[in-house]
């Protein structure tokens, strides 16, 4: 029988990642070569839409036209201008007419037309109302890729003077050929923004250069290793390049909060007389499963995307769930590893001896902790107050998100200097009817013309329509093009759609067009987010509970996580659609707020609050175990991972405000809302609310019927070194007895 102070044999994981640790560390260098390799210009073979629902009418709609009807839906505009002559004048009219023809002969494009080829119904929503400008419309064929590869062959020739006139690209193609090309100059920008900030932010953490650069490292391998599968993932599935972004901000992100957490722990078993190999041992039998269960619940967040049926949000899955996975295993492989190589050499480079002045360093872990301890002892005493008022102040900030208006992602995603936004702005601004942004109505089955006219008519009559164009007959399938009088997504135009969907016709009628896309994309979302909220909830519940073993502990944690959201949401609300602040963070406010973003945000938000909870909640736990006082174990909890947490928050949120520089709206949105989210989270989630709402319900907090204690005994995991062997029921400390932050509990404090 083992000795009660001899160090526990290691397990038979860490025997597993210690026993060869060079042959480790030599092993992930190939496969992170491999990665390099594999994952090498992934960025050129991702998309840049998915925000539409591929099982709904208007996709089946959109389809059927472009096989029918290859020039009916134009997704290449030539915005021509005059200057200060009309673009009825004879030398504009024929290098018009030269550009029409020119453009038409190209390969890959089809349905070339012109305002001055068409005829005087469709001519008049082709020409600017001032008279100096009008549209040549085409349509490229193929897929993202190739639809790029043609608008990079073509655009030299057609952009520029051109004699009298002026030429501009715009449409759909050249909207998203232009996001894709900006966002991987932004992420690159990002990286370079994020890599030194972050390294120099973990030298502060740690004041140790190597133990600084072993976090950094685990990323880069994560977001590599994340690169790769997400080439080898468009062999088989669309996948978004937006997701790039969550690759590279959880990458980093994760990975850096994983390895303080196992380093700190390393170091705090160094100090307390531990050698390097029982330093391992005890750091993943505790860390290590506190990683673990991290990873999971975090990877579960990201999972529930799955259920959605736009490529945009399941991306996102993909990625996140890859890097997640990847950060978690490379912590846990390649770290400790690296740590038993360095032994106590991981506090070597020591920084900050230049700034203590002969001063004793404080111990590892213990940096910041009696200023948390303190912070604990007062939120704890005022817990009424302080859970009350936090709780007040986040539903005052989420409140904006009561006015919420969903649409659709255009143009006005890029920076207001880019050439496809500056087209849309001009049709938008200049041109009668919203060119590009009517409903099409594709008919199906045998008609006569008197039909056709009878139902053109009853189009005609609605009250929305301005105009109804067609029908362009094509054997048995025809369409039109509706006109609406407003917007081409605002309101009525919502309304529009359901009208026309519901219009009798002697024939089959699919209704597609921006609208029309918004309207089914808003309805998919509607349908799965109850099972994805259900989802996330209650594998959440489960791992939470496995990893405490309490019934009301995952209902605070799923209950608080989901309050320390609403910051983010008011903001995006109030910044991104309401458009304050829009000048200084320079976007343009569309009014309205792409309907997957909230889902995604709500998903990777919930996650990383997740991740810090179960850091929280996992030290927590252990002094619970080892000692049965509660509000002991709240209070030291806190010192010892206060700092960590908001260490960890920081560094995150450099990194997702790295990522909100980019100049697509979109991400700028992605980025900053969630790096509020984070530091809402950890400085006044787990700060002030846990610790205020773990003391108002005392040891209840611990409660579970015994079915569920005898089912967590079995299958639970904590991050004390033997949860099973805690007392079922501590007594609560006499008043006689010291308080939790008295000398009883130095003991308490050196043990970490």
């Amino acid at each position: 029988m083992t000795e009660v102070n001899s160090p526990p044999r290691p397990g038979g994981w860490t025997r597993f990642v210690t026993a060869r640790p060079r042959l480790s560390l030599l092993a992930a260098l190939v496969l992170t070569v491999l990665a390099v390799l594999a994952g090498s210009g992934v960025a050129e073979r991702l998309g840049s839409g998915g925000w539409e629902d591929p099982g709904a009418q208007s996709t089946y709609a959109t389809k059927a036209l472009e096989r029918e009807f290859p020039g009916s839906q134009p997704n290449l505009l030539l915005l021509v201008d005059a200057g200060p002559a009309s673009v009825d004048d004879p030398a504009v009219v024929a290098e018009a007419n030269r550009l029409t023809a020119s453009l038409a002969a190209e390969k890959g494009i089809v349905g070339v037309g012109s305002y001055w080829r068409a005829d005087a119904g469709a001519a008049s929503a082709l020409r600017a109302q001032d008279g100096h400008e009008a549209l040549i419309a085409a349509r490229i064929t193929g897929d993202e890729k190739a639809m790029g590869e043609t608008l990079d062959r073509i655009a030299p020739a057609l952009r520029g003077t051109h004699g009298p006139v002026e030429v501009k690209i715009g449409g759909g193609v050249a909207v998203r050929h232009e996001m894709q090309t900006i966002i991987q100059e932004d992420l690159t920008r990002a990286e370079m923004i994020a890599l030194p900030i972050t390294l120099v932010l973990l030298v502060m953490v740690f004041g140790s250069a190597i133990a600084a650069l072993l976090p950094l490292g685990i990323g880069i391998v994560a977001i590599l290793g994340t690169n790769a599968v997400l080439s080898g993932l468009t062999r088989f599935t669309d996948v978004s390049i937006f997701a790039m972004n969550l690759t590279t901000a959880l990458g980093l992100g994760l990975a850096i909060d994983y390895a303080l957490f196992i380093v700190r722990r390393f170091r705090e078993e160094l100090a307390a007389g531990a050698d390097p190999s029982t330093a391992i041992g005890t750091t993943l039998r505790t860390a290590g499963r506190t990683v673990l269960f991290s990873a999971l619940t975090v990877a579960v967040s990201l999972a529930a995307m799955l259920l959605f049926p736009q490529y945009f949000l399941r991306s996102f899955a993909y990625a996140g769930m890859a890097v997640v996975l990847l950060a978690a295993a490379a912590a846990l492989i390649l770290l400790p590893a690296a740590l038993i190589l360095l032994g106590d050499r991981v506090n070597s480079l020591d920084l900050r001896r230049l700034f203590r002045r002969g001063r004793p360093a404080p111990a590892p872990g213990d940096e910041g902790g009696r200023a948390w301890g303190r912070t604990a002892s007062l939120v704890m005493r005022r817990a009424p107050f302080f859970a009350l008022a936090t709780t007040a102040v986040l539903v005052l900030l989420g409140l904006p998100f009561l006015g919420v208006k969903f649409g659709t992602a255009d143009d006005r995603q890029l920076p207001s200097s880019a050439e496809s936004h500056v087209v849309q702005q001009h049709i938008r601004d200049g041109f009668p009817g919203s060119p590009g942004g009517g409903l099409e109505v594709l008919a199906e089955g045998r008609a006569t013309q008197a039909q056709y006219a009878a139902y053109k008519e009853r189009v005609a009559a609605l009250p929305e329509v301005a105009r109804v164009d067609g029908p362009l007959v094509n054997g048995d399938s025809a369409y039109f093009t509706v006109l609406p009088k407003g917007e081409a997504v605002d309101d009525a135009a919502q309304n529009l759609v359901g009208e026309l969907r519901a219009t009798s016709a002697p024939f089959e009628t699919a209704v597609t067009g921006t609208a029309a896309v918004l309207v089914d994309s808003k309805h998919a979302i509607g349908a799965q987010l109850p099972w994805a909220v259900a989802f996330i909830a209650i594998v959440t519940l489960l791992l939470v509970f496995l990893l405490t073993g309490s019934v009301l502990i995952p209902l605070q944690a799923v209950l608080l996580n989901a309050l320390s959201l609403t910051a983010m949401f008011g903001a995006v609300v109030w910044v991104f659609q309401d458009g304050h602040l829009s000048g200084l963070l320079g976007f343009t406010s569309p009014g309205s707020i792409e309907t997957t973003l909230p889902v995604l945000m709500f998903c990777v938000a919930f996650g990383l609050s997740m991740d810090y909870g179960v850091f929280l909640l996992s030290r927590i736990k252990e002094e619970y175990d080892r000692t049965g006082d509660h509000e002991g174990a709240v209070a030291l909890g806190l010192r010892r991972t206060g700092g960590l947490i908001t260490a960890a928050a920081v560094i995150l949120a450099v990194v997702m405000v790295a990522i909100g520089t980019s100049r697509v709206t979109n991400t700028k949105m992605l980025g900053l809302g969630i790096a509020l989210a984070v530091l809402m989270d950890a400085m006044a989630v787990r700060s002030l609310l846990v610790p205020a709402i773990m003391r108002l319900t005392g040891r209840a907090t611990w409660w579970a019927p015994a079915p569920l204690r005898r089912f967590h005994q079995r299958f639970g995991l904590s991050e004390g070194e033997s949860a099973r062997q805690a007392p079922a029921a501590a007594p609560e400390p006499a008043p006689d007895e010291p308080a939790p932050d008295g000398p009883g509990r130095d003991k308490v404090d050196a043990h970490g």
